[in-house]
Formats: C-alpha cells, sequence, structure tokens
C-alpha cells in the first residue's frame, strides 16, 4: 500500500497524541480518518456545485423574469469589418 511522510509541527503533534488517546484510536487511524472526511467533504462540494450549476442552467430564463435587476446588460458585439475594397477592371476594360 502507498504511504505519505507528513510533517507536523511539536505542538500538532502534541494535539493529535492527545486526541488519538481520548478516541482510543492511533494516531495512524486519526489521520487517515482525517484525510478520508476531507476527501469525502470536497467530492460532496464538487457535486453539490455542479447540481446548482445544472439547476441555474436549466431554470436561467425563470431566474431572469423573477430578477430583472440582477441581470446583467446586454453584451454589445463589435461591429462587423467592413469589406475589404476589390479591384474593378479601369472604365476602359483594362486591368487596373
Amino acid at each position: 500500500m502507498p504511504a505519505l511522510n507528513v510533517e507536523f509541527s511539536e505542538h500538532e503533534l502534541a494535539d493529535l497524541r492527545q486526541i488519538a488517546k481520548e478516541r482510543g484510536t492511533s494516531m495512524k487511524a486519526l489521520v487517515r480518518e482525517a484525510a478520508a472526511a476531507g476527501i469525502a467533504r470536497h467530492r460532496a462540494l464538487q457535486e453539490g456545485a455542479e447540481t446548482f450549476r445544472s439547476f441555474f442552467a436549466a431554470h436561467a430564463g425563470e431566474f431572469a423574469a423573477a430578477f430583472p435587476d440582477d441581470e446583467p446588460p446586454p453584451v454589445r458585439s463589435a461591429p462587423a469589418p467592413a469589406p475589404a475594397p476589390t479591384s474593378a477592371p479601369a472604365a476602359d476594360g483594362e486591368a487596373a
């Protein structure tokens, strides 16, 4: 199984020892539990954010209608560039 060495300050290490002792577990189990909880929290936040984005996208029109003052101003697109000049044949039929 892969392993990871983690450095703690003396104060953090003392706190970890105390907590592990209070819980009747090893420091290794305590740190692993904390890491697993952090990973689960991170995943839950990601899933929640994705659910919110999907919900908001599906109901964007309803939000816009309900809160018109909160809508951003429309984005103006840049004017289309003028067409490039073309060379027209000279009036006497010769190339310009």
